[in-house]
């Protein structure tokens, strides 16, 4: 007998937990993802900073899922999905494929909304991606480079401002990650120029940093930053970003252009265009932020065999955190098991529990929100040390974080600060190059602005798995 085949878009925490929840289901898996690792996504700032490399919060989805005899891992991009003929139209690198499915669960996740100015990332990079991580990483730290040998001082001051955009968790995370750096571990390394007098400004047109928190831990993370010397700029918004300035605007009409090299963005979540593909074909609906809005079991109207979970579902007050991810991965994996297996499902209608928020500022500062409960400093720290520690994917890479974590608290040094300038450009390359710029340059071809040439061209054998 053939097993119920269900395909998985996406390997992030709902894509995840749904395959790994299924484990016991009388199911076949297909897991396709555009990246061949599950990334920890709330440790990116991380990355970017130097205290953990990639590796470690960014295991290998294979080798998460390698004791699963029922999934199978494929890496490749989903252009499409046909629900009528329950067919995803996938390819990786020019080499085009068809996956059919009994149940589709699309957990394909959410990149950086720039709110309709899309040039301003070419000077502003968002925090959603290894790559992005990666990227910041070389500018942040070229930034200090760049000053050692330069003789102008206005050009020192401006390779020296940096400005995050965006007050929530990882804005917040990222200024305070970015004003150490200056304070700490680059302290002494310069000769030209002192580290600490680097300027980091966080902008935000809210009244206070992490404003979801409350007024009474905003006010706390505003007092932190400010004593760690980050200028917070609240009923600030950010209207124009290019190679050389920031544009602010504040609540009273006053504008400021600030001179400044690097720019972190990290305000605004966009889902996957997958959300859109799918609700055209069905007659649904998106939101603003193109999630899709789906019934109280996850489902699409009208289409009982396709679920979207995590941050691509718009359903009730559910926020885009990793908690929505898994808990809605869950729900379905068991909505998914029941039918199978044609028992009772725990429940019909998904209720999701929130669990709290938590955001550090600082060493040995944090915040935590659970309900009623308010906590801050040395306690919320740990906490959030010990909960963001649990959910890192692997034994290994918990020890290994745990020891960068050693490491980086108790000397001031971060052992991941090599960057490359392939980090800094290669995105904005790609993007230069356009569509299959990736197919064109493995195949070799010299013109690599052009159309792929349909002869280089070899799609793999279609693979009909139902």
């Amino acid at each position: 007998m053939t097993r119920h085949h269900v395909v998985i878009i996406g390997s992030g925490f709902g894509g995840l937990f749904a395959a790994q929840a299924l484990r016991k289901s009388k199911v076949k898996i297909t897991l396709i993802a555009q990246t061949n690792h599950h990334l920890f996504q709330p440790l990116l700032y991380q990355v970017a900073t130097g205290i953990l490399s990639s590796g470690e919060i960014a295991p290998a989805t294979r080798e998460v899922l390698q004791k699963q005899k029922n999934v199978q891992v494929l890496l490749g991009t989903v252009d499409d999905i046909d629900v009528e003929a329950k067919v995803v139209h996938w390819q990786n690198n020019g080499r085009y494929q068809q996956t059919s499915y009994d149940t589709l669960i699309v957990a394909a996740g959410a990149g950086q909304s720039y709110f309709g100015n899309d040039h301003f990332a070419t000077y502003a990079p968002g925090m959603k991606t290894i790559d992005d991580a990666l990227e910041l990483r070389a500018r942040i730290f070229g930034a200090f480079e760049l000053a050692e040998i330069e003789d102008d001082p206005e050009e020192i001051r401006r390779l020296l401002t940096f400005v995050v955009v965006g007050a929530g968790p990882t804005g917040v995370e990222m200024a305070g990650q970015i004003r150490e750096l200056a304070n700490d571990t680059f302290r002494g390394e310069y000769r030209s120029f002192d580290p600490e007098d680097a300027r980091v400004i966080l902008a935000d047109g809210v009244d206070l940093p992490l404003s979801q928190f409350g007024e009474k831990l905003g006010k706390r993370t505003k007092h932190s930053l400010e004593k760690l010397g980050v200028e917070v700029r609240t009923n600030t918004l950010v209207t124009d970003i290019d190679d050389r300035t920031v544009t602010m605007r504040s609540k009273d009409g006053t504008e400021e252009v600030v001179p400044c090299v690097c720019k972190v963005w990290a305000a605004g979540v966009q889902a996957n265009p997958l959300g859109k593909k799918l609700t055209d074909q069905v007659g649904a609906k998106v939101d603003r932020s193109g999630r899709v809005l789906v019934n109280d079991n996850l489902t699409l109207p009208g289409r009982e065999d396709v679920f979207a979970i995590g941050d691509l579902m718009a359903y009730k007050d559910v926020p885009g955190v990793a908690q929505g991810a898994i808990q809605s991965a869950k729900f379905v994996a068991d909505l998914i098991d029941a039918r199978v297996s044609g028992r009772k499902p725990k429940k019909t209608v998904f209720e999701y529990k929130d669990k709290g928020s938590m955001a550090t500022i600082a060493k040995y500062e944090a915040v935590v929100s659970i309900g009623n409960l308010k906590m801050d400093g040395f306690t919320a720290w740990s906490a959030w040390l010990f909960l963001h520690l649990l959910y890192i994917a692997g034994f290994k890479n918990q020890v290994a974080t745990l020891l960068r974590w050693f490491i980086a608290f108790v000397s001031n040094n971060r052992s991941a600060r090599t960057t490359t300038n392939q980090q800094m450009v290669a995105r904005l390359a790609l993007k230069k190059l356009g569509k299959d710029a990736s197919s064109r340059l493995l195949a070799g071809l010299e013109n690599v602005h052009g159309e792929l040439d349909a002869k280089r061209r070899k799609p793999m054998r279609p693979s009909e798995r139902s």
